[in-house]
Parts: structure tokens; C-alpha cells; sequence
């Protein structure tokens, strides 16, 4: 191989990279554009959401659980040995609300909802459907993209507080029937330190992930390309982007609420 094809080899996987971030970017734009266009696919919408909602309401439940008590398992562990017994309500509420509630129902909806929505729109492009509508003068992105981005933000949102209530609820019978805590002390510690921030920053996050999620794989399946086999690695593909984004974007969203918001007992 010449020094020039070792060359192309070695940084064609870069630059197909780069270049694939830009085409990604420029999507979520096209997508903020058609956003307040018309006509509105309100059915669309209503079904994207009835959906994502009914594949993501039971798993997110049956997660949240054991994530509200390995929270308070280790919380309460932590806590106890350095004589703050007291403050375990808070920090396991606190915890859930802030971390656990956002990333378990981006999770979900990005293995549940997004994995379907990257397949659903794979096989409408290995079956030349989008480029029918294009010829037709039909948009894809305002008709096919904007109905699920939204469906997923306001699906996500929703699911964060069913899944805070009860990854909350779990925590707090785990620290009580197993630990032997106090019931006041839980509450009254939560009472103390949180506020309505913390609950906000919670949906914010929520809203971020679920939009994420529902870009990524919805520019993956209008992106796949070699039948059946491409699909399927779009899909595989979109999973693993979407948890890459969202802890990415978790930590900067963080690190901006804690220089913005101060906190209690600061």
C-alpha cells in the first residue's frame, strides 16, 4: 500500500466521524426549524406518545425500584458512618430526583422508544418511502421527525415523575423496613435540604434526554442504508450514541445547576 492509501486509511475514520457529528448537528437544526410549521401532525403525535409511553411506563417502574434502593442501601451506609443518620432522607431523595429519575427514563426510552422509532423510520428508508414523500413535496422531518421528537419530550417528562415517586417510595421503605430509620427523620431531612429546583432541574434534564433520544435514532434510521442487516446496526447504533449523549450532556447540565442554583445548608 502506498504512503498516500496508508494515509487515507488511517485518518478516514476520523473525518467520517466529524463529518457525520456536522450531519448530525445540521438534522437537529432542520428538525428546530420544522418544528413550528404547519400543518401540526397532531395524530401523529398523539400515537407516537401513546407508544413510547406504553413500552416505557412498566420497565421504567421495575428499574426505578432497585434503583431507589441501592441509593438508600448505599446513602444509608455512607451516612451512618460519619454520624449523619439524619440527613439520609435527603441525600437518597435528592439523588433520585436529581440523578437517578432523568437517567433511568432517558434509558428506557432511548432502549424502548428510541430503538423502535430508529427501526420504524430504517424500514421506511431502505423501502424508498422517504424518498417518495420527497418527491410528493412532502418534508420527512416536519411530517415523520418533529411528531416523535415531541412525543418522546413530553413521554419523558411524564415517566420522570413516576419514576422519581417511585424510586423515592422505594428508598424510603428499603431505609425504614431494612435499615431500621426513622420515618420523621427521612421526611423532615428533605424537607430541609431540598427545594423546587432540584425537582425542576429534574424534568429540564428529562426534556433534554427524551429530545436526545428521539433525534439520535431518528437520524440514524433516516440514515441507514444496506437493508435489513443496516437497520439493525442503525438501531444498535442509536443506542449506544444516545447513552453516550446523554451522560455527556447529564454532567454539563449538573455542573450549570450548581453554579447557578445555590444550595441549602451551603
Amino acid at each position: 500500500m502506498s504512503e498516500r492509501g496508508e494515509r487515507v486509511v488511517r485518518f478516514g475514520a476520523p473525518l467520517a466521524a466529524v463529518r457525520r457529528s456536522g450531519d448530525f448537528f445540521g438534522f437537529c437544526l432542520d428538525t428546530l426549524r420544522a418544528l413550528p410549521r404547519r400543518p401540526v401532525q397532531v395524530r401523529e403525535f398523539v400515537q407516537q406518545a401513546w407508544f413510547i409511553s406504553s413500552v416505557s411506563i412498566l420497565p421504567a417502574a421495575l428499574v426505578s425500584i432497585p434503583f431507589g434502593a441501592v441509593i438508600a442501601l448505599q446513602l444509608g451506609s455512607l451516612v451512618r458512618q460519619l454520624g449523619a443518620q439524619s440527613f439520609t432522607g435527603a441525600a437518597s431523595v435528592l439523588a433520585v430526583v436529581r440523578e437517578a429519575g432523568p437517567i433511568v427514563t432517558a434509558l428506557v426510552i432511548a432502549g424502548a422508544g428510541g430503538s423502535a422509532i430508529c427501526a420504524d423510520l430504517g424500514s421506511r428508508k431502505i423501502r424508498e418511502e422517504l424518498d417518495a414523500m420527497r418527491v410528493l413535496g412532502i418534508d420527512p422531518i416536519q411530517r415523520l421527525v418533529v411528531p416523535r421528537v415531541l412525543a418522546a419530550m413530553l413521554v419523558a417528562v411524564l415517566l420522570n415523575g413516576l419514576v422519581s415517586v417511585v424510586g423515592v417510595t422505594g428508598g424510603y421503605l428499603f431505609n425504614v423496613v431494612m435499615q431500621g430509620g426513622t420515618p420523621g427523620a427521612y421526611l423532615a431531612s428533605f424537607q430541609a435540604l431540598g427545594q423546587l429546583p432540584d425537582l425542576l432541574v429534574g424534568e429540564v434534564k428529562a426534556l433534554l434526554f427524551g429530545a436526545t433520544a428521539a433525534l439520535v435514532a431518528s437520524y440514524q434510521g433516516m440514515n441507514a442504508r444496506g437493508g435489513p442487516k443496516g437497520v439493525g446496526d442503525a438501531v444498535n447504533q442509536s443506542v449506544v450514541f444516545t447513552f453516550m449523549l446523554l451522560f455527556a450532556l447529564n454532567f454539563l447540565v449538573t455542573a450549570v445547576y450548581f453554579q447557578v442554583v445555590p444550595q441549602k445548608g451551603s
